[in-house]
């Protein structure tokens, strides 16, 4: 005998990695200030487990990427970065364990698009205080 249930069309879709983490990080963008887990959870649609948006808190705690204080008894949270934040902690974080840092970095950017390429040349440019470093049409005036 044959079940229709537990094969793969029956399974909710899979969340991509940090994509929980993501999404209570936005929420929490949205905070009038500090918050709960509960409130957390509320305004994600509820259909988090209690459990689980502390485990997600938690491990936002651990990677920096929010803050936690108390008000009475219970917890509560706000966001220390947003996503972009976060993401640039993860990429910080791989950099830092690899012995060849130079080769990273240089696989990194080779493997960029160019319009990826041409905002991180601005970003660095801007960051040296480069004066040739501005725009190409002021450059030809």
């Amino acid at each position: 005998m044959q079940h229709d249930s537990g094969g793969p069309a029956d399974r909710p879709r899979k969340r991509g990695q940090g994509e929980l983490e993501n999404q209570v990080l936005a929420v929490l963008g949205e905070a009038p200030g500090p918050v709960t887990a509960s409130w957390v959870q509320e305004r994600h649609g509820g259909d988090l487990a209690y459990t689980t948006v502390m485990t997600i808190l938690s491990r936002l705690l651990a990677k920096q990427a929010v803050s936690r204080g108390r008000d009475g008894r219970s917890y509560v949270w706000s966001a220390a970065s947003d996503a972009a934040g976060l993401t640039a902690r993860r990429m910080r974080r791989l950099l830092d364990t690899e012995t060849d840092r130079a080769s990273a970095l240089v696989s990194f950017v080779s493997a960029l698009s160019q319009e990826d390429e041409q905002v991180l040349r601005a970003l660095l440019d801007a960051s040296t205080g480069d004066p040739d470093a501005a725009a190409p049409d002021e450059r030809e005036r």
